[in-house]
């Protein structure tokens, strides 16, 4: 049986993209585009899954799932954001998400997510279980750990644009993706990304993410 879905975003642009890439695979419900629309629809529809945006007109999505968690404790919620922010991951799995995924997501892995936390699962992009994993190991209410000083002299070689591209180059993101985020071009891109390898005498984005881990920049 297909899970039955609801879409919380407030572009409906971004509704229809999902609709889309989710396609027969699974029962689209409802949708809604702010905080008041969106309790009202997951009221009266009841579904499996609820894919919610964080930031939303009138509020955010902590809200709606804070408002209807203990009144619907069979609906589960799967937080889907272009926020990648420590501080909206924890503040919407706290409120009792069972997941959060980027909208950098591929369709397939969107679906494959929607099911699993459908059938109970727990979902993370993969740079964001990092977040979750420190929060909740200094315990209940606990703030994100700060991070610690950078003590690699690397990173006084790097720009200020460089040390944007580094961030986004470790966490994941395509050449393309990073353009879009800085309004820069790919070609710039690039030139950045051979830049900041030099200066940390690093020699693939693996070894960056491994060093911007170890750096506690992630």
């Amino acid at each position: 049986m297909s899970p039955r879905v609801f879409l919380v975003d407030d572009h409906a642009m971004v509704r229809a993209g999902v609709r889309a890439e989710l396609g027969d695979a699974v029962d689209v419900v409802g949708e809604a585009f702010d905080v008041p629309t969106a309790v009202e629809g997951i009221r009266a529809t009841r579904p499996d899954v609820v894919l919610l945006d964080v930031h939303l007109p009138g509020g955010d999505g902590r809200a709606v799932l804070e408002t209807l968690r203990g009144e619907l404790p069979d609906v589960r919620w799967l937080a889907l954001s272009v926020s990648d922010a420590a501080e909206d991951v924890i503040a919407v799995i706290r409120a009792g998400a069972r997941g959060y995924v980027t909208k950098t997501i591929s369709g397939p892995d969107l679906l494959d997510a929607v099911r699993r936390v459908a059938d109970g699962d727990v979902v993370f992009s993969p740079r964001l279980a990092g977040f979750v994993l420190d929060a909740f190991s200094a315990g209940p209410g606990a703030a994100p750990a700060p991070a610690e000083e950078v003590t690699d002299p690397g990173l006084d070689l790097l720009s200020a644009r460089e040390r944007e591209v580094m961030q986004l180059l470790a966490r994941g993101y395509t050449y393309r993706e990073i353009g879009s985020r800085l309004f820069i071009s790919v070609k710039t891109v690039e030139s950045h990304a051979s830049n900041v390898l030099r200066k940390l005498q690093l020699s693939n984005r693996n070894e960056l993410t491994r060093w911007a881990a170890t750096n506690r920049l992630l």
